[in-house]
């Protein structure tokens, strides 16, 4: 999180689409590293992308192919991303990349999901501390947030 976001006055905030980094790869499953540690906001970002978050749920992959995750965020195609909660009590995506299905619906890496957790995180975190948000979509596909005293 930018430490703009609780200093006093205004400022913004632009997500950029390409936050995350391939870690590990299995076959067609692919785990992303990601600073995802809050469920609330993670399911605001899938809400907002018309996703399903189911808890305790397997994720579907190539074939028969499944890996069971803490939530499962439930995709119109044939995968789903599994959302696996880990030691530190952060949360890693792993899904089945193959053919595209996953990329067109959350962005290549997850860019458009996580875009979206970090605008639904920084939103609420904003107005915990009293301030207003407000949200812009950039031409470029970016989204900035004015962040400001009520």
């Amino acid at each position: 999180m930018p430490s703009r976001l609780g200093l006093p006055g205004s400022g913004w905030l632009a997500f950029n689409r390409q936050r995350s980094t391939i870690i590990k790869k299995m076959s067609h499953w692919t785990t992303i590293q990601t600073q995802i540690r809050d469920i609330v906001a993670l399911r605001a970002a899938c809400a907002e992308l018309n996703l399903t978050v189911l808890e305790n749920a397997e994720a579907r992959g190539y074939g028969t192919n499944r890996h069971r995750g803490d939530y499962v965020i439930r995709l119109n195609g044939p995968y789903d991303i599994a959302v696996t909660r880990q030691a530190d009590s952060s949360f890693t995506l792993l899904t089945d990349w193959w053919d595209g299905h996953v990329e067109r619906q959350v962005g290549r890496n997850f860019g458009r999901l996580l875009q979206l957790y970090a605008v639904h995180k920084a939103t609420h975190e904003a107005r915990k501390r009293g301030l207003s948000v407000q949200r812009k979509l950039l031409q470029n596909g970016n989204i900035k947030l004015n962040i400001g005293r009520i």
